[in-house]
């Protein structure tokens, strides 16, 4: 199968402009294609074998010249391709600009974004899951670019603390275990048992495992979360991480 280039992507993308009523030329200044209709604003397209940052950052420097510009790059296959054009479309909505696909062989031309100003949409349960966290997480325990797995969240903080109790009183019911380490839903973080860290002994009571005593030596006492960053961790997600 014949490669791809540059070149074969201009002709079905200028029919399609011209289909349209703009008058197209290429290869003016810097541009690859430009497409003038009336008194419109020039369309721009830069074409690429394949999407790139230095085909992004050509996108870019265009738009000192007019906000109708566009990204072009030919149309692959499969769901790897599919995953790239929903990825690459969404960086290309987030700084105005357009992306097309040719289709090889046929010429086919898709438009799959046009350029539009854009104003990204807040999440308010992702805002105040984030305050949230930050809030009651004590000290900075983390280091920060460190993977997701194994960081000290609140929620292993609390657990932390319930297993400390534990440690220092022995087996115990949830209500003195959370007047001890300060965590009111110490019952409930006990009884779902994420990390595995606990064992219901009997009605009511609970028990530290080995993992627990374990990740006690791990993450160390409140009095170290302050200090930086524990070490040998463990790859077990917090339940409650910031996504």
């Amino acid at each position: 199968m014949t490669k791809t280039r540059e070149t074969d992507l201009y002709p079905p993308i200028k029919a399609h402009l011209q289909a349209q009523g703009y008058e197209v030329k290429s290869e003016v200044g810097a541009a690859d294609v430009v497409a003038i209709r009336g008194d419109e604003a020039p369309v721009i397209i830069e074409l690429k074998v394949g999407f790139s940052l230095s085909l992004v950052h050509q996108g870019i420097a265009r738009q000192s010249v007019t906000d109708a510009v566009y990204l072009a790059v030919p149309r692959g296959t499969g769901r790897v391709f599919l995953r790239a054009i929903k990825d690459n479309a969404a960086l290309c909505r987030r700084l105005g600009l357009g992306l097309i696909t040719v289709r090889p062989g046929d010429g086919l031309v898709e438009v799959h974004l046009d350029p539009a100003p854009f104003v990204p949409r807040k999440s308010a349960v992702r805002k105040t899951r984030l305050l949230r966290e930050f809030a009651r997480r004590e000290g900075d325990p983390n280091t920060g670019g460190s993977t997701r797995a194994g960081l000290v969240t609140a929620y292993r903080q609390d657990a932390v603390r319930c297993a400390a109790v534990l440690r220092d009183l022995g087996p115990a019911k949830g209500a003195v275990v959370a007047s001890a380490a300060g965590v009111k839903a110490a019952t409930r973080m006990m009884a779902e048992d994420h990390y595995g860290w606990f064992e219901r002994i009997a009605k009511g009571i609970y028990a530290l495992t080995p993992k627990g005593e374990a990740g006690l030596l791990r993450y160390g006492a409140p009095a170290d979360w302050c200090a930086g960053s524990p070490t040998d961790r463990p790859a077990d997600p917090p339940p409650d991480a910031v996504r």
